[in-house]
């Protein structure tokens, strides 16, 4: 029997496709990403299309710490912020990174 509901395994499918997919990214090639916690800061973060930039492979699982706003404009300063590093998209879902939903009508 499945544990997961209708609701949160669309929101799991929802963030899968965009932190695997960067031609979706709004903001590309930053996709700002948030994990909260009860009772603590949300933590702010991003994924990088660093192969989309020209630069090295490996990277596409990697969330940097800093939020989009505080970014370094240059490739080799992004790759040299606080990281961590993930091997799957999948792993970054698991590990608690979730990409905000976008703001609602109002």
């Amino acid at each position: 029997m499945s544990t997961t509901t209708p609701a949160s395994e669309h929101d799991r499918q929802r963030n899968l496709l965009f932190m695997s997919r960067p031609a979706l990214w709004p903001q590309w090639p930053f996709l700002p990403l948030v994990r909260r916690h009860p009772g603590r800061e949300d933590e702010c973060g991003v994924l990088c299309d660093v192969l989309g930039l020209g630069g090295p492979a490996g990277h596409s699982a990697t969330v940097y710490i800093p939020n989009l706003f505080t970014l370094p404009g240059r490739l080799e300063e992004v790759l040299a912020l606080p990281k961590e590093v993930q091997d799957t998209p999948e792993d970054v879902y698991g590990a608690g990174w979730r990409v905000p939903a976008p703001p609602g009508p109002g």
